[in-house]
Order: structure tokens, then sequence, then C-alpha cells
């Protein structure tokens, strides 16, 4: 059976596709909400963007595989079949885990950001519609395909060793 090159095919494999994935998306979400927070980049913000970047990240790595992933995946097996294509299900997968993650993450990254407060819910209904489309085009078009990428050259490498180590 030929397995797929594009997805991890175990769970090292796995946490490096994830951390790729967070990583890139934490980092431009991350930017974007701040400066788009505070109105302009300059040396202040670069530095909040960086004191808040770990933060995220490890929040991201927690919530994704724990619970966002895994509802993702149940979803994703309710509105496919066996027969459906590659590109339709991480489709689906993309779209699932965006949805979750960014309902999840504008509440969290607020909290983060400004302390519990009485606006979160007023905050929450304007920015998460720009979230959620934002990271949906970003994860689609540029981070799910360079983390894609990277599971190809992987197992590219995994298999010139494995041929030479069988010659």
């Amino acid at each position: 059976m030929k397995q797929e090159a594009r997805l991890p095919r175990n769970g090292k494999e796995g946490a490096l596709y994830g951390a790729i994935i967070c990583t890139l998306t934490v980092l431009f979400m991350t930017s974007l909400n701040i400066i788009l927070a505070v109105g302009d980049f300059n040396k202040e913000v670069a530095f909040t963007i960086l004191k808040a970047l770990p933060i995220i990240w490890i929040i991201v790595m927690i919530i994704e595989p724990v619970l966002i992933g895994r509802i993702a995946e149940k979803l994703v097996v309710k509105f496919t079949e066996p027969t459906d294509s590659f590109n339709a299900k991480i489709l689906f997968r993309i779209l699932f885990t965006v949805l979750g993650m960014s309902i999840t993450m504008t509440i969290i990254g607020d909290i983060v950001g400004n302390g519990f407060h009485s606006e979160i819910f007023s905050n929450f209904l304007s920015n998460w519609p720009r979230n959620f489309l934002v990271v949906l085009i970003a994860e689609s078009l540029v981070i799910q395909p360079i983390a894609r990428f990277a599971m190809v050259k992987l197992h590219a490498a995994q298999d010139r060793k494995n041929q030479v180590i069988t010659m």
C-alpha cells in the first residue's frame, strides 16, 4: 500500500507537521492581531509580539491536538466518504480546524492580551469573522502547503536512506 507522502506517517512526524503549522499560524495571526489592535508597527509593538508568541504557541500546541484536531477529524469522517480525494479531505480538515481554533483563539488571545474584561464578547463578535477568514486563506494557500512540502521532503530523504541501507 502506498503511503501518502504529504502527511505525517507517525507520531514524531505528526508533531513536526503540527509544529510547523502552529508556528506559522501563531506567528502570522499574533502579529496581525497585535498590529491591528495598536494601529502601527514600531519597536514596542515588535517587543509585545515577541513576548506574546511563546505563550500563544504553547496554548495552540496544547489545544489543537488535544481538542480541536480530534473534533475536526471526526467531522471530516462525518462529512466525507472514503472515496473522496485527498484534497477534499484536507480542505474539510482545514475548514473544521480553522473554525474551532479561530473561535477558541479569538477569545483566548483577547484574554492573554487584555486580561478578563467586560468587552470580551463584543470584541469576539468584531474580531472573529476577520480572524476566521484570514487564517482560512493563509492555511489553505500558504501554511498547509509549506507543512505538506516539508513532509514530502522528509519522506523523500527517508526513502533515499532506506534504499541505501537495503542495497
